[in-house]
């Protein structure tokens, strides 16, 4: 019997809190162009470190709230200040269930 199994390798890295991304990196990784990541930053959907464009800083958790309101937008038609507002209190409840999961001692 011929084994015709196929091994795939997969390669990536993955983007911590700590990873520092330029505006060019953030809107590569997210598909989305740079005025749309702006009037982000604008809606408080992200809050980058740097005081300009040129010299914002953003994380992988950027890119994770970036995708979470581009989806908003595109599958709800959720507009910016409501998608800033939606994923506030999806992380106030990831937060509120991971309390309660250690308190609750499971």
């Amino acid at each position: 019997m011929t084994d015709y199994s196929i091994q795939a390798r997969v390669t990536g890295f993955i983007l911590e809190d700590q990873t520092e991304l330029t505006l060019g990196d953030i809107c590569r990784a997210c598909a989305a162009a740079e005025p749309l990541i702006v009037e982000m930053v604008d809606e408080g959907v992200l809050v980058p470190s740097g005081a300009a464009p040129a010299q914002w800083r953003f994380t992988g958790i950027h890119i994770h709230r970036a995708r979470t309101a581009l989806t908003l937008q595109r599958d709800l038609g959720v507009n910016l200040p409501g998608a800033a507002l939606a994923i506030q209190l999806i992380e106030e409840l990831e937060s509120l269930r991971a309390q309660l999961h250690r308190l609750s001692g499971d």
